[in-house]
């Protein structure tokens, strides 16, 4: 398995608390930036992309 190169949310106000990802060509990982050393998620990019639109319609709802 390569290094993953975590990111964390832009909108993630103070850098804490927050979902963090990694990407390869191939799988998206995605983890509580609480917990770092626990097992993470790990999706495909065509099912992250079908995700994404939910949580911008969530972020949407709650501001």
């Amino acid at each position: 398995m390569p290094t993953l190169h975590w990111r964390k949310s832009t909108y993630s106000a103070d850098g804490s608390n927050c979902v963090e990802i990694a990407t390869t060509p191939t799988t998206i990982h995605i983890r509580d930036s609480k917990t770092p050393t626990t097992p993470h998620l790990t999706v495909t990019p065509s099912t992250w992309a079908e995700f994404l639109p939910y949580v911008a319609e969530s972020g949407a709802s709650a501001r």
